[in-house]
Parts: structure tokens; C-alpha cells; sequence
């Protein structure tokens, strides 16, 4: 019996100990809460609570404007990325067309538009952006691939307006360089332009809205970001293989599918930054997008508009760059050194050009303008284009029978042509 008795009082000890902490937790919660209680009016009073206390029948409205008029400065507006999205939309969606290609396209190519069979008689469609209205004209501008094809004075191009009517349009000018386009159509009942904004303030991680007519849906909306803000894409524009020319491009994530070509890429105030264009649409890169940047098109819009043409300076050969040809006729033909690893071949000469002025032959090898080493054809076109104006004098450096030579050349003006 001691066994036992000695374990019921030991359990009768423990149960009054358990009943003992039991009110001892009741109590410490009571104190705690009136503590809590008692503490947080004082802590709201001195502003160190991130919101207001105020009175159950209290207006929230004045609880809100009681708390601006503290001392404490107010906090930055949140932004509404929605809503600013569908700002930005409304003030240039009317802005943004179809535009309608009639041609017959053979053969795809890199610009292209895609089609089942060689021969139907598709409709190429893309994009376009009214930028101004002028009398009785209203302008677009749109991507030269969109179209390609197209002849001046024709009935081959349709704008689509935002109400899903067409009208003609006649295209004014257009350049293969740059991929843009400038078209007129009849202003009436058009009244809303697009406004451009300056690309070259634009910073990684902005906003950016794709809007344009992807896949034929007319007036649909991306959204994403500025990814880069200055990229350079190789373009080959003879169907050689090689780089022709360095396309300047802003990068968005923002997609843009086919039909998106020509439409606009906007800020988040509705400025139209670029113009969409060249989606790479392999799997491995999905997601980047490319849009030219309003630096290149504003001054490319001028001179299509002023000229129908972009006006750059040219020495009036038909060029080649040494790449293309295979490396065992390099010495065999040319009778280059070793230690020449590019160049320019010099196809033809323009009878009356500047290169024919500045004695350049038929089989001379450009490898320098000025002092700009010259490797293949797109460094020649850089230089150029970006480097030099119409009238500047150049010194260029040629090999001619192993024999490297030098002469000055003063640029003329150029209209670019795709070589056969």
C-alpha cells in the first residue's frame, strides 16, 4: 500500500502545479492584452504606428486626411499598372492600323511574310502607326517588308482603320536599311495621331506596350519591359549569308508576333518609342522582341517623306565582301599578303562616281576608310552611313595586284539597292 499511496499523492502534486501555471498563463494573457490595449492609442498618437486609429463612426476619409497633415512626410503615389497600361492604350489605339500587302510573294525571305503555297495570292499583313495629318493626307509609317513588293502610284496597299473599314494607301517612300516605310491615306475621319517620345531616355526595366495586329486581331495589346536599350542585330540583306548591315534596335519582352510589324511599342505615357519589328522566333530566344528605335525613325521618316528615299553618301561601287569569296583565290587572284584577313572586293565602278573619279578599279580590295580598319562589307556601310555625310572626302586604303595603294575619294549621294 506505501507503493501506491506514495504515487497518487505525487499525481496529486503535479495536478496542483498544472492548475497553479494554468491561472498563472490566464493571467499573464489578461495583463498582456491591457497592456496592448492601453499602449497602441499612445503609439498612434506619436505617429509611430504605420496606419490611424479612429473611432468606429468616424469618416475614413478624415482619418486618411488627418494623417497628411501630420509631420511626417507623405509617401510616394503606388502606381496602378493597369490602369496607367489602359491610359497609355486609349490615347493611341485609334493611331494604330492594319496595313494589307495584295502582292504575290514567290518565295519567303527574311523579311517576308509567311504564306502556304508559291502560288496563292496572299494578303501580307503588319502594322502601322499614324503620326500626322497633313491637309488632306494622313500619314503612316510602317516596316519596308510589310510592303515589299509594292510599287509607287499602285492600288497594292490597304490601310485597315480602327473602325475595320480599308482604304488606299500610296506609299511615299520607303528604305531597306532600317525597314521602314512612310504611306499617305485620305485623312477623312481621322482623329487621332500618335505622338512620338525620345528613345534615347529610355532606361532597362521600363515599361514597354506592344500594340499592333498580331495574327490579324486587329488593336491587341503586350505588355512587358524595356530589356535593352541599345542592341545591333546582323541583317543579311543579299541572301548571301553574310552580314549587310547592323540593324539599331531597342529590346522588349513585350511579344511580338507576326502582323505586330509596324505597329507601335509605347512608354507607360502613350508615346510611341519605337516601331515593332523583326521577332526572332526561334525557341531558344522566345520571349525577345525588337522594335526600332524613334533616334532612327524620326530622321528616316523625314527624309522618306522630303525625298521618298533616305539620303546617304556613296562612292558608286558594287562591293563584295572578301569572306564570300573562298581563302585559297584570295592569293591565287588577288595576290593579297597573309597578313590581310578582310576586305571589300570591288565588284564594278559606276561610270562617273566618285570611286571612278578617285581611280578605283574593278578588283581592288577595300581594307580602310580614313583610319577605320574596313573588314568586310558592313564595316564599309557603318562607316558611311553613320560616320560620314554626302561631300566629306575620304582616304581610302586598297590593295590592287599585292600592292597596297591609297586615294581620296569625295562622297556623293547614294539611293541603297539590294545586289543580285
Amino acid at each position: 500500500m506505501g507503493y501506491y499511496d506514495q504515487h497518487t499523492n505525487e499525481g496529486k502534486k503535479r495536478s496542483e502545479k498544472s492548475n497553479r501555471s494554468g491561472i498563472y498563463g490566464l493571467i499573464g494573457a489578461v495583463i498582456g492584452a491591457l497592456i496592448v490595449v492601453f499602449t497602441i492609442p499612445v503609439l498612434a498618437g506619436q505617429g509611430l504606428l504605420p496606419y490611424t486609429i479612429a473611432p468606429a463612426d468616424s469618416d475614413p476619409a478624415e482619418a486618411e486626411e488627418a494623417e497628411d497633415d501630420g509631420d511626417t512626410p507623405a509617401e510616394s503615389a503606388e502606381i496602378e499598372p493597369a490602369s496607367e497600361v489602359s491610359e497609355a492604350v486609349a490615347k493611341v489605339e485609334d493611331a494604330v492600323v492594319g496595313v494589307v500587302n495584295m502582292q504575290i510573294h514567290e518565295e519567303g525571305g527574311f523579311f517576308m511574310p509567311e504564306q502556304e503555297s508559291p502560288d496563292e495570292e496572299p494578303e501580307g499583313t503588319g502594322s502601322g502607326v499614324i503620326y500626322k495629318i497633313e491637309g488632306d493626307r494622313a500619314y503612316v509609317v510602317t516596316n519596308q517588308h510589310v510592303i515589299e513588293g509594292a510599287t509607287v502610284g499602285s492600288s497594292d496597299i490597304e490601310v485597315t482603320l480602327n473602325d475595320g473599314s480599308r482604304v488606299e494607301a500610296e506609299i511615299v517612300g520607303e528604305d531597306v536599311l532600317t525597314d521602314l516605310a512612310v504611306l499617305t491615306i485620305d485623312a477623312d475621319g481621322i482623329d487621332t495621331t500618335a505622338d512620338f517620345g525620345d528613345s534615347d531616355q529610355l532606361q532597362t526595366g521600363e515599361p514597354a506596350i506592344a500594340i499592333g495586329n498580331p495574327l490579324a486581331f486587329e488593336g491587341s495589346v503586350t505588355l512587358g519591359i524595356i530589356s535593352a536599350v541599345d542592341r545591333t542585330i546582323p541583317i543579311d540583306l543579299t541572301g548571301t549569308g553574310q552580314t549587310d548591315w547592323d540593324a539599331q534596335v531597342l529590346q522588349t519582352d513585350a511579344a511580338i508576333n507576326p502582323g505586330n510589324s509596324g505597329g507601335a511599342l509605347l512608354n507607360i505615357h502613350g508615346e510611341v518609342i519605337g516601331i515593332n519589328s523583326m521577332k526572332i522566333a526561334q525557341q531558344a530566344v522566345e520571349g525577345i522582341g525588337f522594335a526600332i528605335p524613334t533616334s532612327v525613325v524620326l530622321p528616316t521618316i523625314e527624309d522618306l517623306e522630303e525625298h521618298g528615299e533616305v539620303l546617304r553618301p556613296q562612292m558608286g561601287i558594287v562591293l563584295r565582301s572578301m569572306q564570300e569569296i573562298p581563302s585559297a583565290f584570295w592569293e591565287e587572284e588577288f595576290n593579297l599578303p597573309d597578313d590581310v584577313t578582310g576586305g571589300v572586293l570591288v565588284e564594278d565602278v559606276e561610270g562617273g562616281s566618285p570611286a571612278e573619279e578617285g581611280g578605283l578599279e574593278t578588283g581592288d580590295v577595300i581594307v580602310g576608310l580614313d583610319d577605320e580598319e574596313i573588314s568586310d562589307a558592313n564595316d564599309l556601310r557603318r562607316y558611311l552611313y553613320n560616320e560620314s555625310d554626302v561631300d566629306d572626302t575620304l582616304d581610302v586604303t586598297f590593295y590592287r595586284d599585292g600592292e597596297e595603294q591609297t586615294t581620296d575619294i569625295t562622297l556623293a549621294r547614294e539611293v541603297f539597292e539590294e545586289q543580285p
